[in-house]
């Protein structure tokens, strides 16, 4: 009787071939040693459809005529760097979806969070070996999209450089408070060659029980340890050997692009300055002569296995980093999905049952209640959830017919019972002659609900006691909504109005409400202006939405 497992496993690995045979790959870096230690590695994981370029924007004309399965690109490159080229790509239409794994040296967290929150695949640190290159390949051919369509890239780099407020914001102190990616210690591994049995039995006394050592007794076998899947770390050389010498062995190390990144230290008998020299033209990072002091050496190469752990770490950390943009666009699916449209089938109920007009006195008042609650809700979730996404160009709109004007009349009812203390007449006037429904916008209902609320609520906080706020419906095209309020804009804040983080004179406000309703505005197609009058001492906001 066959194994269950075993089967999957073996369904599991012929599909993973068969896609290997199927795919492209485009190789993007300035370097061609670089590409070519890519290129070698991908023929062999198995691809042999493989395309190359030397920079992002030569990179993008090969995919608008190239049908390509992952893209790998380097970071720093001239003309199009790697994260302008990311960006492209997610702006696209067509190509929004491709996997794309940044291979880099880079080092400064901020860049590496960019290209975190404009959708990278994974990232894969330089100097890397083929073992971790196959790893992270096999899971680009498993890699799904995060996000539902094209960023807007010109949004999506304001979006970068700034911190979102609500959930958006307080998601990124998750990162502090996530446990570290737990993998096994693996110890750094060192090559010491040497023509000497003496000498590889010395030396591999000294590190065995700190790091894996591997020996070599000639310059031959150590080039195949070095240009193995399994590199050394760190490389022990000896100068004066048989048949291959040290500087032979380095110099094809450096030729090589598998190897010319390992690290080599000499540990030789020769002394002299000319020998010295020419170790360190061949990139040697140390220079020990014989006899060595055990105690001096050994501290020597704690202090660089240090940095090789340094190098470990930082691929740890871009993992790290990479799982908490997952972890935010997670939450926010949650938030949006799981939370935002039952919240929705709520809030109708509620609204059909007050409009029915069957309910009165305390029962109707504490549907009212009801009622607010879950806007007020819905609006915090639209301010927290989909405020990240608009603010980094990532949010698609799913344009709708919007019953503007009911809409309008719900929330108006909802502040007259909020302001009630300070007696202000809030009204709804609509074209004479046009039906409600002949006013409806196109777009989000939610967002029209969060941006109006947020809009009525400024206007009422602003205007004084016993006076009016008139809510305007025209039956232009584009539809046109004004408020008006008694009361004027500070002169301060006035060309700012709609900016982040402005206000003045408001106990408790966070400066966001304004800021918010014109990001849900724009982000629906539309359009919003303010203006104020010393004169009549009033202030309209003006919000122009498509039509239905």
């Amino acid at each position: 009787m066959s194994d269950p497992f075993s089967s999957a496993v073996q369904a599991s690995a012929f599909d993973l071939f068969a896609r290997i045979r199927k795919c492209t790959v485009l190789v993007v870096d300035d370097l061609e040693s670089m590409r070519k230690i890519t290129v070698n590695y991908l023929r062999e994981f198995g691809i042999t459809h493989i395309l190359e370029a030397a920079n992002g924007a030569e990179a993008l004309r090969l995919l608008e005529s190239h049908p390509v399965t992952v893209v790998l690109s380097d970071w720093n490159m001239p003309v199009m760097n790697g994260l302008e080229f990311l960006l492209s790509v997610r702006s696209s239409p067509k190509l929004y979806g491709l996997p794309f794994m940044m291979i880099t040296a880079e080092t400064e967290r901020d860049l590496v969070l960019q290209a975190a929150q404009a959708g990278v695949s994974d990232l894969l640190v330089k100097p890397f070996s083929y073992s971790s290159f196959a790893e992270r390949l096999t899971r680009m051919l498993n890699w799904h999209p995060r996000f539902s369509g094209p960023i807007d890239p010109v949004k999506a780099m304001a979006g970068l450089n700034s911190k979102v407020s609500g959930v958006a914001q307080g998601l990124d102190d998750v990162e502090a408070t996530l446990p570290p990616i737990e993998k096994p210690v693996e110890r750094a591994t060192i090559l010491v060659v040497d023509d000497t049995p003496d000498n590889l039995q010395l030396l591999a006394g000294l590190f065995e029980d700190e790091y894996r050592v591997k020996l070599a007794n000639n310059g031959e076998k150590a080039l195949q340890i070095c240009q193995s899947d399994t590199p050394p770390d760190l490389l022990l050389l000896d100068i004066m050997m048989p048949g291959m010498d040290g500087f032979e062995v380095a110099k094809a190390l450096r030729s090589h692009p598998a190897s010319e990144n390992i690290p080599i230290i000499f540990v030789t008998a020769m002394t002299d300055s000319a020998a010295r020299t020419r170790g360190m033209e061949l990139g040697a990072i140390d220079f020990v002569t014989k006899p060595i002091d055990p105690e001096g050496l050994r501290i020597r190469i704690k202090n660089f296995i240090r940095y090789i752990d340094l190098r470990r770490q930082l691929q740890a950390d871009y993992d790290c980093m990479l799982i908490t943009e997952q972890l935010k666009d997670d939450v926010e699916r949650i938030t949006r999905h799981d939370m935002k449209a039952p919240l929705a089938g709520v809030l109708g109920l509620i609204q059909g049952v007050i409009e029915s007009g069957t309910l009165s006195g305390s029962m109707l008042e504490q549907l009212q209640m009801a009622e607010e609650a879950s806007l007020r809700t819905l609006s915090m979730i639209n301010l927290s959830a989909e405020l990240y996404k608009i603010e980094t160009g990532r949010f698609v709109l799913e344009s709708k017919p919007v019953a503007l004007v009911k809409i309008l009349k719900r929330i108006s009812a909802i502040a007259r019972k909020t302001f009630a203390i300070k007696g202000l007449a809030i009204e709804v006037d609509t074209a004479s002659g046009i039906s409600d429904s002949a006013l409806d916008s196109l777009g989000d209902e939610m967002f029209c609900y969060s941006l109006f609320e947020n809009l009525l609520k400024n206007a009422c906080e602003a205007a004084p006691d016993d006076s009016r706020v008139e809510i305007s419906v025209l039956g232009d095209n584009p539809r046109c909504v004004t408020i008006l309020n008694k009361g004027v804009v500070p002169a301060q804040i006035r060309d700012r109005f709609f900016d982040k983080f402005v206000t003045v004179g408001k106990q408790g406000g966070s400066g966001l409400g304004t800021y918010s309703a014109r990001l849900l505005v724009e982000a629906q197609n539309g359009s919003i202006a303010m203006e104020t009058s010393d004169e009549t001492e009033t202030t309209t906001v003006k919000v122009t939405l498509p039509c239905a």
